[in-house]
């Protein structure tokens, strides 16, 4: 390795180019690392940033090109004789050809993304015979992407890159991932804007019609209890990791990338919401909108007064259960004893209570589309800030967010079932 690093540093376009073609020739070489590589040179001054993506563009169009004209021409017949020999039998390229028949050439783009997809996606290409006017746009856009990505974690990280690259590429591969889906739906929102519009004015009103009846609570009980099973099971794996003391890498990258990257001075706005002021005038303004409603007002004002009121005897029984865990021999030692955070569960119960609620009354048919997303955007804005400023560790705080949101949405379920009960029965809970 020292050797290929030595050579690198001697060479550094060449040996750039040079491995990620035969990487995507299906040689086992690891193109993130050579591109992470090469952007850590690029923060040391070495190699010039766009020269570098350059060079992965390429060098990726090249060797995926090449091998798409080589499945092309040599057909299925080619991995029978001679793909055992880049590891890509009769079975590997089943598998891979399958994906591609239910993904479609579009997800090219994030085919470069996926270790034992990559290697494959020109040769199968070719032998699935998809035009290569459909193969290029989005087999060229990947790589161009796929360079960006990994020449950028390599010189955001800097100094920290030997330390961080396996774990930061697999969190960044996560986040460009969900970058992408972000991008992909920006974009049909903006060409589909106004048949996605009636489409969920339609899809709303059809919701709110079957709500008003039994059947449709129902159903709506069953998507409650489908997400408290799911935040209970993130719940348990969050707990399993902090037992076994596995967030200090994840904390380390998730400060370095906040610190150097995300976190900014105007951000600092987002601590109004997590005032007494600012948690205050929320459940304020949801108790103003339950008494204008008129109806179930006590039962509405026990769910908001349980979830608030209660998340500080969850929190205690929570960490209860890890120090008697402790005793029996669990865990050596805390990776911190503020696991999960009191603040992030009081900001997202009270946050949560109070969006469920606004919602439910909510007479503005765009609410219940926008409130929940300006609710995530305020949870990772309040988040970023006080990870970049206080002693808050990132692991504390997603396991706030969770925990937290396993007593909120507990309670949302209890609730829900009591209502159903009272409607039942034509009970009015004023």
């Amino acid at each position: 390795m020292s050797y290929l690093i030595s050579l690198f540093e001697q060479h550094s376009y060449l040996i750039l180019f040079t491995g990620i073609f035969l990487e995507l020739m299906a040689l086992p070489i690891s193109g993130e690392f050579l591109m992470s590589y090469a952007g850590y040179f690029v923060y040391q001054g070495k190699m010039n940033y766009f020269m570098a993506i350059l060079t992965v563009f390429l060098s990726a169009g090249t060797g995926i090109t090449l091998t798409y004209w080589i499945g092309k021409a040599g057909g299925y017949k080619l991995i029978e004789r001679y793909g055992k020999y880049i590891h890509l039998g009769p079975d590997r390229y089943k598998k891979t050809a399958g994906w591609f028949e239910r993904s479609g050439s579009k997800l090219l783009v994030i085919a470069y993304f996926i270790p034992g997809v990559r290697h494959f996606t020109g040769y199968v290409s070719g032998i699935s015979k998809i035009p290569f006017r459909k193969f290029i746009i989005p087999a060229y856009s990947g790589a161009f992407l796929w360079g960006i990505c990994f020449i950028t974690l390599g010189k955001v990280l800097g100094p920290q890159w030997e330390a961080f690259h396996q774990a930061a590429s697999k969190y960044f591969i996560v986040f460009i991932i969900v970058l992408a889906i972000l991008v992909v739906g920006y974009l049909v929102y903006r060409f589909y804007k106004n048949q996605i519009k009636d489409f969920f004015i339609r899809l709303i009103k059809r919701l709110m019609n079957r709500l008003k009846t039994i059947r449709a609570t129902e159903i709506f009980l069953i998507f409650l209890t489908l997400a408290l099973i799911g935040m209970v099971v993130l719940m348990l794996g969050l707990a399993q990791d902090y037992l076994d003391n596995e967030f200090n890498q994840f904390n380390e990258i998730a400060e370095y990338m906040i610190q150097s990257v995300v976190y900014r001075n105007w951000m600092k706005g987002f601590l109004v919401f997590q005032s007494t002021i600012g948690l205050a005038s929320i459940v304020a303004v949801t108790m103003i909108r339950i008494w204008s409603k008129g109806r179930n007002r006590g039962l509405e004002y026990l769910l908001l007064g349980v979830s608030i009121l209660g998340v500080k005897p969850f929190h205690d029984a929570v960490t209860k259960a890890f120090l008697y865990l402790q005793s029996f021999g669990f865990v050596g030692k805390y990776h911190s004893a503020n696991f999960p955070d009191i603040n992030a569960m009081i900001i997202v119960i009270v946050y949560g209570a109070c969006l469920f609620l606004l919602m439910r009354h909510a007479t503005i048919k765009y609410v219940p589309i926008f409130g929940p997303v300006i609710g995530l955007i305020l949870l990772m804005g309040l988040a970023v800030v006080n990870i970049a400023s206080s002693h808050i560790l990132p692991s504390d705080i997603v396991g706030g967010y969770v925990y937290g949101g396993v007593w909120i949405f507990f309670n949302f379920l209890l609730f829900e079932m009591l209502r159903l009960v009272l409607e039942k029965y034509k009970i009015e809970f004023d």
